[in-house]
């Protein structure tokens, strides 16, 4: 098979030689056009200059033209052609003349020595033409005269002179011109390495960049160009970090998130197993059927936190009932609860409290929120565990609280418990470890919809505050 020819577009080049190629290129077109300009002047200069002397000559020999004595008339010329030709030597060039009456006869000089414009009988006084005679190349003026009486004068002389005149001059101009077009290469090279060596540095950075480092390159440089392409290429790594961090956070809510209901459905199918009664059995196929939808919900809303925390986006908010949202989730717990002898409730639900968030993650702060303060907010004495929801509407904001008995957390630690992966000293001695995620999502899911968390102690010295600020529908 014959193989297709390379294409111009598909050879690489580097950045070096491409701008070396876009510069010198139309400095070497320019040096071309200056310096056919500079021959065409020159050219013009050294013309005028030898057609003067030409004309000078001319005028030399026109100037011994006279008429002749006595009874014969007509023109003369008063000095012999010897004495006239030594008058127009020229040690370098050949040089000719004649002399032709007003009719063309010649009244002295070189036979055959004519131009195209002396036949023109009414031509201008004075032409400059490049004449062929005896075989050399010529340049002639043809000088008419009207005193005494009208005759024409043509000189002509060989062009080698003005010729090494031209050429001394062209040399002499373009020979210092290709110098300096080469040192202006040489420099543009430097000056081009020099410039292009912050992208040679930031190249090797990000070559020899461990494929784990997602910091900040670092290349000194004063060059815009190259400083906006390192602000770009680390927004770029800030953007992937973003992004491994967000998958990185979303496995851990799901392995926090789904720690449970699935736990519940494990518990439940074991319970269905063990009985021997179909009405039982029903139900607890029911109850996994329940909890088995509620984890692919709850799935659903952590695809939804990735997608939105990976895109740096606030979640779409809508109108929601707060108020059925805390009720629905005292009445899921109410009958573990029990079995915990946990005092479970609700406070300021009786009446409609529209809120503008994401139901999905309010859900999700709210779930999280009391599995975290029936887990570690068993008082250290006796008492019997209080966990209690209180909702309250003023000031054109409504405060979800989630209050607990327990112990509470130092003040110092507040701050720092918020962090993801991070337990509290409860959880790292409890019999119920957590993974330290509870509070973490918490805190975003706050981020996201826009609204304020925070976690304080219960003024009376017992017990822990989780505050959720939202705005009133």
């Amino acid at each position: 098979m014959m193989a297709l020819p390379l294409q111009t577009s598909d050879v690489k080049t580097s950045l070096k030689s491409r701008l070396m190629r876009h510069v010198l290129w139309p400095l070497g077109l320019l040096w071309l056009m200056g310096t056919l300009l500079s021959a065409g002047i020159a050219n013009y200069f050294v013309q005028q200059a030898f057609d003067r002397s030409l004309l000078d000559d001319a005028y030399m020999v026109a100037g011994h033209v006279k008429l002749k004595t006595g009874q014969t008339a007509g023109l003369d010329v008063n000095i012999s052609p010897a004495e006239l030709q030594s008058l127009l030597f020229d040690q370098s060039e050949a040089v000719s003349f004649a002399l032709f009456r007003e009719d063309g006869s010649l009244l002295a000089g070189h036979p055959g020595l004519t131009t195209p414009s002396l036949a023109i009988r009414s031509g201008t006084p004075i032409e400059f033409e490049n004449i062929f005679f005896q075989g050399k190349k010529m340049r002639a003026v043809v000088l008419r005269q009207d005193k005494p009486e009208k005759f024409a004068v043509v000189v002509a002389q060989t062009a080698l002179s003005r010729t090494l005149l031209l050429e001394k001059l062209l040399a002499y101009s373009i020979i210092p011109e290709i110098l300096l077009l080469v040192l202006i290469a040489a420099w543009l090279r430097w000056a081009i390495e020099k410039d292009l060596q912050p992208l040679a540095k930031l190249i090797d950075v990000v070559q020899t960049r461990d494929g784990s480092d997602f910091s900040p390159l670092q290349v000194q440089t004063n060059n815009t160009d190259i400083v906006n392409l390192k602000d770009a290429v680390n927004s770029m790594l800030s953007r992937i970090e973003g992004g491994l961090k967000a998958q990185k956070e979303f496995t851990g809510n799901v392995a926090h998130e789904l720690r449970t209901p699935l736990a519940g459905i494990r518990a439940l199918a074991e319970y269905g197993l063990e009985s021997t009664q179909p009405e039982l059995l029903k139900t607890q196929l029911m109850k996994i059927r329940d909890s088995s939808i509620r984890a692919s919900h709850l799935t659903d809303q952590l695809l939804a936190l990735a997608l939105a925390d990976e895109a740096g986006i606030e979640m779409k908010t809508e109108s929601v009932q707060l108020d059925d949202v805390i009720t629905a989730a005292i009445l899921q717990r109410s009958a573990s609860a029990r079995d915990l002898n946990i005092d479970l409730g609700a406070m300021g639900v009786e009446s409609s409290t529209e809120v503008q968030a994401n139901k999905a993650l309010v859900e999700g702060m709210l779930n999280n929120l009391l599995d975290n303060a029936i887990r570690y907010g068993k008082p250290a004495d006796s008492q019997t565990q209080v966990v209690t929801v209180a909702l309250q509407a003023q000031n054109g904001v409504v405060e979800m609280v989630v209050l607990d008995n327990g112990p509470g957390i130092p003040a110092q630690d507040i701050e720092k418990i918020l962090q993801r992966g991070v337990q509290g000293a409860q959880a790292q001695v409890g019999v119920q470890q957590g993974l330290g995620l509870g509070l973490s999502i918490v805190k975003r899911y706050a981020e996201l919809m826009g609204v304020k968390f925070w976690l304080q102690n219960n003024a009376t010295g017992q017990g822990l505050e989780a505050h959720v600020l939202f705005k009133h529908q």
